[in-house]
């Protein structure tokens, strides 16, 4: 054993090989087809296994495992018809708003997102989403969103990109039982996997 690599290995003090594999390397993995859903549930049990579940039975998504990304779309993202069925338990990975709340208190959900287009060449360059969940009203929902969006495009993307084609979504309700829930979501059906060299 004079090789120090190989020494090293055995002990578990380098992760380093002499002889690495060939094969491909893939790159982050980047979301392409997305479907736009939303639904609002309530219960007198539970918030989690009672009205958040059945919130995403009427948004058609409670068989699936919910995985939420933050608020950037690829260029490629491409707004699809919800698909009619999928595997149960199959990962869902989505941009979601959640309100979760009481009986009387009304529940508001909300995304606003829009599409960054290069200024000179006009080239979509890709999307920028923002959530809102809360005790609002369907015009303060709006407001909020509004604003949100405008502070993300003025703070890192107006001087190269013009933003357009915004699309806004909310669900909104005051629960009768003891607990509500509303959520819009934005929900990725298929990806791109970049090979690198």
């Amino acid at each position: 054993m004079n090789n120090p690599l190989i020494s090293n290995l055995l002990r578990d003090r380098s992760r380093g090989v002499n002889n690495p594999q060939k094969g491909l390397v893939i790159g982050n993995r980047i979301p392409k087809d997305y479907f736009i859903t939303k639904g609002t549930g309530e219960s007198d049990i539970t918030i989690h296994a009672g009205s958040y579940h059945l919130a995403l039975k009427a948004a058609g998504i409670e068989r699936a495992n919910i995985m939420t990304y933050s608020s950037i779309l690829p260029s490629i993202a491409n707004l699809v018809d919800q698909p009619t069925a999928y595997a149960h338990g199959a990962v869902m990975e989505s941009i979601m708003a959640v309100a979760n709340g009481n009986a009387g208190e009304r529940v508001s959900a909300g995304i606003i997102y829009g599409w960054l287009h290069d200024r000179i060449t006009e080239k979509k360059y890709g999307g920028l989403v923002c959530e809102h969940n809360g005790n609002y009203t369907e015009k303060q929902l709006e407001e909020l969103l509004r604003a949100s969006l405008n502070e993300l495009y003025y703070n890192g993307f107006e001087e190269e990109y013009a933003l357009g084609n915004i699309t806004l979504l909310k669900e909104s309700f005051v629960p009768i039982k003891k607990y509500g829930t509303a959520l819009v979501a934005l929900c990725f059906t298929n990806y791109v996997y970049p090979i690198q060299e």
